[in-house]
């Protein structure tokens, strides 16, 4: 039997990410200690309450059917979490929908706003999620480069008319992913602009909302005219360590939450009930939890970049999410430092070109690992002689 492959899949060639694991996998075959940092999977446990909720509910043979657009506690838990944390207003049933992830919102709200053609405007570097979602809508990426020198926010006076014309939808994440920077209320407030007067959506990635550090990252949805122009989408896997859960949400504008969930409505039947009381939970939660956590990613953050800087990584402190952005000496280049990286160290990063043209010259490196595995990267470094 001939199988053949759909033209569609020319787009989704193994990636870097499968090159970096496959390597790894044989180090590790010959008897070489590896430590990953290309991976943003939290290493921590969810709150006990959590863990707790899902453990009871899960022994209830009632709660095994379909919860399809999600069930109303989940709504509401969304829309209090807005109300308390931003003071900002949802219609529970209009304005929020249940996602299996952000991963599944992101790469599917393309193919409910996007015509084949159609342009949408990525961030670069940018998460990778992104260009497989308008790959599969048959759209076209208009990268948006982030550029140290603008505080890696896009420059909406640099994209060509023809191309604002065309676009369809604009995606910006902060705080960000490979870049940990934030967002102003002044630049929220030129992208909605910018938006109103092209008639382009905006979808704002806020995986990494409560993974912050000196500054409190800004809601896009409480700035004023962002219900008009777009939504934004959050997940509990960051936050609340529940990254295999697939739990997470959209809100704002009606009209594209309703097209969303309509999508969904033909895609999936769901989220498993017990995760998503769990999800309610950790909306609704006042504990010490949220602090606790970004305490000890501050504290690995500041250990590790302290480290890097004193065996000659200048390396920046990141104001938010997860993850460190490396930038290279100059006449560095990305994978090939990874490369180097693996073969004199036995430390995996991505390099920063994996997520788009402007992130050359960076690498990507995931602190989730404990401070001790942190320093121990900084002690092969140092003794690779990389940096010498």
């Amino acid at each position: 039997m001939n199988i053949q492959m759909a033209a569609r899949m020319e787009q989704f060639q193994e990636s870097i990410f499968s090159e970096l694991a496959e390597i790894k996998q044989r180090k590790l075959e010959e008897g070489i200690k590896m430590i990953d940092l290309s991976v943003g999977s939290p290493d921590l446990p969810p709150p006990p309450i959590i863990t707790k909720i899902m453990g009871e509910m899960a022994s209830d043979p009632k709660l095994y059917g379909y919860t399809l657009k999600g069930i109303p506690e989940f709504h509401e838990a969304v829309a209090n979490y807005y109300s308390r944390k931003y003071g900002v207003t949802l219609d529970a049933k209009e304005e929020t929908t249940l996602l299996m992830g952000s991963q599944d919102g992101l790469v599917h709200l393309p193919m409910v706003l996007c015509n084949p053609g159609d342009i949408v405007l990525v961030p670069d570097p940018g998460y990778t999620a992104y260009e497989a979602g308008v790959n599969l809508a048959g759209g076209q990426m208009y990268r948006m480069p982030l550029k140290e020198e603008n505080d890696y926010l896009p420059s909406f006076a640099d994209i060509p008319k023809e191309v604002s014309k065309k676009a369809k939808i604009m995606i910006l994440n902060y705080p960000g992913n490979p870049v940990p920077a934030l967002a102003t209320k002044e630049f929220f407030g030129q992208a909605i602009e910018y938006a109103k007067e092209n008639e382009i959506v905006i979808l704002h990635d806020f995986a990494y909302s409560e993974l912050y550090f000196e500054e409190v990252p800004i809601s896009f949805l409480s700035v004023d005219g962002a219900m008009d122009v777009g939504i934004e989408m959050n997940s509990l896997s960051k936050s609340f360590n529940m990254a295999g859960c697939r739990v997470a949400y959209s809100a704002g504008n009606r009209k594209v939450i309703s097209l969303l969930s309509n999508l969904k409505s033909n895609l999936d039947y769901g989220v498993f009930y017990p995760i998503q009381m769990a999800a309610v939970q950790a909306l609704a939660d006042d504990s010490s939890f949220l602090d606790e956590l970004r305490a000890v990613y501050k504290k690995r953050r500041d250990s590790f970049v302290l480290g890097l800087r004193e065996v000659g990584w200048d390396v920046a402190l990141p104001k938010g999410s997860m993850f460190v952005w490396g930038k290279l000496p100059v006449g560095m280049k990305s994978k090939p430092f990874a490369l180097e990286l693996i073969e004199k160290a036995g430390v995996v990063v991505t390099p920063g070109n994996a997520f788009g043209e402007w992130g050359e010259g960076y690498v990507r490196m995931g602190i989730v690992q404990s401070e001790e595995t942190l320093l121990e990267v900084v002690s092969r470094i140092e003794k690779s002689g990389i940096f010498k």
